[in-house]
């Protein structure tokens, strides 16, 4: 048995339907605009607000179990309940990340190994639990929960990832955007030809899109003198957060990201 053997994995008497999005461009924009504001929002919380690291963490926690626990209790995929949890998980993934290297002094290239550790310790145990780790799959909470386990490590990992090139390695917000987009490119055109799983590729690119949103978010918020656009913390967040709330009305209208439990077909 491989790891792309999905027909075969799905249990014959699901608990629920999947719950998360099918994986359309839709998916991948609002992703990489939830991992900008997680970037903007926490910068903003923690700096513009003065609620400090520690008062940032502990309110969007609180927040984040509460949405959580409703994300939990659904039988389905609900867009408007999904897609905050996504926000609220990669703004306390960010916070996670700069409360360790700035109040813990833990440097980057060591929050980027135990990150990355952690997550494929996640990924591991999922596996071996349900042998695949397929998000056509989400039907169980078992299931549910290494799923957001895995997200919560890869926007931790995004961030620390993020700074320790734009920041560590000094190459800049822009540099950083072009490496993360390049290699996002490079995963998509060997899925294109097979080269790679499409479970494999997602999880890349899913990874990727965390510190491609996190320079982004830096280079369109931070100060020009220190190599950003100068736009600010809460206008970059305002302005992505009412994207994200356009595109997921749109979605749970149109139900484009639906799949059709009988046929797999997404629904039109």
């Amino acid at each position: 048995m491989t790891i792309d053997d999905e027909d075969t994995l799905v249990p014959h008497f699901r608990q629920m339907l999947n719950k998360v999005p099918e994986v359309t461009i839709y998916f991948w924009l609002i992703k990489v605009l939830s991992t900008t504001v997680g970037e903007t929002a926490a910068d903003f919380l923690n700096v513009d607000l003065h609620l400090g690291l520690t008062g940032t963490m502990v309110a969007m926690v609180v927040l984040l179990a509460a949405v959580l626990t409703v994300q939990f209790r659904t039988k389905k995929y609900v867009p408007w309940v999904y897609w905050l949890a996504v926000v609220l998980i990669s703004i306390v993934g960010t916070l996670i990340t700069d409360s360790l290297v700035d109040n813990l002094g833990v440097p980057l290239e060591i929050a980027t190994v135990v990150f990355a550790v952690l997550l494929v310790g996640t990924f591991t145990a999922w596996y071996r639990s349900e042998r695949t780790l397929s998000i056509h799959t989400i039907v169980t909470s078992r299931r549910e929960a290494f799923y957001w386990a895995a997200i919560l490590f890869t926007f931790a990992l995004g961030t620390a990832a993020g700074d320790l090139l734009a920041e560590g390695l000094a190459l800049g917000y822009r540099g950083s955007i072009l490496i993360f987009a390049g290699l996002i490119a490079v995963i998509a055109a060997a899925s294109s030809r097979s080269w790679l799983s499409p479970i494999l590729a997602f999880w890349l690119a899913y990874i990727l899109t965390r510190p491609l949103g996190a320079s982004l978010g830096d280079y369109l918020s931070q100060a020009p003198d220190d190599g950003g656009l100068g736009l600010g913390a809460v206008f970059t967040s305002a302005l992505f957060l009412a994207t994200i709330l356009g595109l997921v009305a749109y979605l749970g209208v149109t139900k484009r990201d639906v799949s059709d439990p009988h046929s797999g077909a997404l629904l039109r």
